[in-house]
């Protein structure tokens, strides 16, 4: 029963396919990475039996931290950042996670037990790793595009962070489009994975779908300020990035 989940890699089948046929030249990836999940989420279900058994506060802390560090490796290996960016990843992403995390635990949505601090870091650490990712890659891109007018304004007397502020502000907005489409969306297009996990698990509708606004409000939240933090700490070294790569 366990292993009928394996059919549904015939998805991953007709994906590489496709890739194959088309010569989008992603195949590689889509193999190295499906197994890789496979994995790695294997691991995690023999883990989560141990994590779960957890009581001291500091194991918990310690856990997630280093799952910012994996996150932190994961986007610089993404988006590379010339200096030191491993280091900036490290902090933005940890900065605005455990910013959100905290909130949650003050406010008392959630308590300091593994089966609830371990998932849902889970998701906000994820979800920072993929906003850092989005608001790098933005502002590098509308670096290299604007490079001449950046270097006029410089020219002129005005500091690199001002002569890039408009171009921080389309960085930020570009890199909460998923978040705000899906926040749009919910409840409408789409069922989210805690919704449809809770329902699958028998949980009345009502209370999944009030978890799942906590998590929806959450992921903005982490968002946001995995943004903000992003452009404000790290923009001398994406543009210094980003001159070095045109």
């Amino acid at each position: 029963m366990e292993f009928k989940f394996l059919i549904s890699y015939v998805l991953i089948l007709i994906a590489l396919y496709y890739s194959y046929k088309e010569k989008l030249g992603i195949e590689k990836q889509i193999l190295i990475n499906s197994i890789r999940a496979f994995i790695q989420l294997l691991i995690l279900g023999y883990m989560l039996v141990y994590i779960f058994k957890l009581k001291e506060p500091i194991f918990l802390i310690l856990i997630l931290i280093f799952m910012c560090g994996f996150a932190a490796y994961t986007a610089q290996d993404r988006i590379e950042i010339k200096e030191k960016g491993l280091l900036t990843a490290f902090i933005c992403i940890f900065s605005a996670s455990f910013i959100v995390i905290g909130s949650l635990l003050l406010m008392g949505v959630i308590s300091f037990k593994p089966n609830e601090i371990i998932p849902v870091g889970g998701m906000v650490i994820g979800n920072s790793l993929n906003i850092y990712t989005l608001t790098v890659d933005r502002l590098k891109g509308e670096i290299q595009s604007n490079i001449d007018l950046i270097e006029n304004f410089v020219a002129l007397g005005t500091t690199l962070k001002q002569a890039l502020k408009e171009l921080m502000k389309k960085a930020v907005k570009s890199a909460l489009i998923p978040t705000v489409n899906s926040l749009q969306t919910v409840g409408i297009i789409h069922i989210p994975g805690i919704t449809t996990g809770m329902l699958l698990a028998g949980a009345p509708p009502l209370q999944a779908v009030s978890y799942q606004l906590v998590i929806m409000y959450m992921m903005v939240a982490v968002a946001l300020f995995t943004s903000v933090i992003t452009i404000n700490f790290a923009y001398k070294r994406i543009f210094y990035t980003a001159v070095l790569t045109r």
